[in-house]
């Protein structure tokens, strides 16, 4: 009789705890039920109002709870926005360059206090030498930033280069400021990065990046892009003008190169923050170098700054991106491991006010609608 009632509270005591973990996951699904409905409400107002055209994912605790696209990847032939829906990153490609350049270092190829020289052995020596990798990585070369020149975009960027012969033209410009010394963002760096990572493993930066990123991590659908590449669910980049939406100008993406020539998905970029918690790309020594602040807050590819949220100060970890016909964002709230990705394709729109105000839905704060143009 006693093993009876003993078996009989051992029921008890399982049906008990089955319940509990039920009406806690029902409760967590309810919660994520609601942030979802609320992330909508507040881009779908952003959709309304002419501001946002993409694709949005939000995930809490390393689970995706909101992903979907608004509007049209293809005006022309109306084909809407999704979650695998392929754009232009733009600067958000400087992260990935900056994990080759720390993966080269683990093996030894390259040392972040070397001279830039060291391995563009045919740059000029006399600023050259002056210039680290660490300085290429922080934007703190005092090399002139290629996108800055006058009459670039208008002359220049519709033209291809071979990678040796446009460092040679645009980024070899004498020094704006000692190395350093200031902080000045600045796409050459990133270019010039591109090409060293080409010079020390004899691959182009596209096989180098396909063969220690993108293939390991199951990132199908990122990549180089290339404008002649028939690329399924490929959104078009458009521009808001005084006479509405128009296309984009053309950019010939060998320009951008390591500084901005990837295209990526909202998914996607779920994989590349999951894999960033682990040691699956680069070392957690590496992790460290790229997560720390430098002038400016910036690491390598990433900006590290801090936002209060209620009576909370959260740590946050992101990089935009903003090329002809795209604007991007990717935030990585890693307090908590939430995340929100941002994809736009139709030019320059405020989604760092965007992924503020998912933030505040996350942390269950109250959150402000976008006001009505007037």
């Amino acid at each position: 009789m006693k093993r009876i009632v003993r078996l009989s509270a051992v029921s008890t005591l399982a049906f008990i705890f089955i319940s509990a973990v039920s009406l806690q996951s029902f409760t967590l699904a309810q919660t994520a039920a609601d942030k979802s409905a609320k992330i909508d409400q507040l881009m779908t107002e952003y959709f309304k109002q002419g501001t946002f055209n993409g694709s949005v994912l939000v995930a809490e605790r390393g689970h995706v709870i909101f992903k979907k696209g608004y509007g049209l990847a293809d005006m022309e032939w109306e084909i809407p926005n999704a979650a695998d829906t392929k754009f232009r990153l733009g600067s958000i490609t400087k992260q990935f360059t900056a994990t080759l350049i720390l993966q080269l270092v683990e093996q030894g190829k390259i040392k972040l206090d070397a001279r830039m020289t060291d391995y563009l052995t045919d740059y000029r020596k006399d600023t050259g030498d002056r210039v680290t990798i660490h300085h290429l990585l922080t934007h703190t070369s005092g090399i002139p930033s290629y996108t800055g020149l006058p009459e670039f975009f208008k002359d220049v960027s519709r033209n291809p280069y071979a990678v040796a012969d446009f460092v040679k033209k645009y980024c070899s410009n004498d020094l704006s400021f000692e190395p350093g010394s200031k902080f000045a963002y600045n796409n050459s760096g990133y270019f010039l990065l591109g090409a060293i990572i080409e010079k020390v493993t004899g691959k182009t930066y596209e096989q180098a990046l396909k063969e220690n990123i993108l293939d390991p991590l199951g990132m199908k659908d990122t990549g180089y892009d290339r404008h002649e590449t028939i690329l399924k669910k490929r959104a078009e980049g458009y521009e808001k003008s005084p006479r509405g939406i128009v296309n984009a100008p053309y950019l010939d993406m060998g320009l951008p190169y390591a500084a901005g020539s990837l295209y990526s998905t909202v998914e996607d970029l779920f994989l590349w923050d999951q894999a960033l918690y682990a040691d699956k790309v680069i070392s957690a020594q590496s992790k460290a170098l790229m997560f720390k602040p430098n002038l400016n807050n910036y690491g390598y590819g990433w900006i590290m700054n801090t936002q209060t949220v209620g009576s909370k100060s959260i740590n946050v970890i992101g990089h935009g991106g903003g090329i002809n016909g795209f604007n991007t964002l990717i935030t990585r709230l890693t307090d908590d491991r939430h995340l929100i990705v941002l994809l736009n394709n139709t030019g320059r729109s405020s989604l760092g006010e965007m992924s503020r105000e998912i933030t505040n839905i996350l942390y269950d704060q109250p959150f402000n609608l976008p006001k009505k143009a007037e």
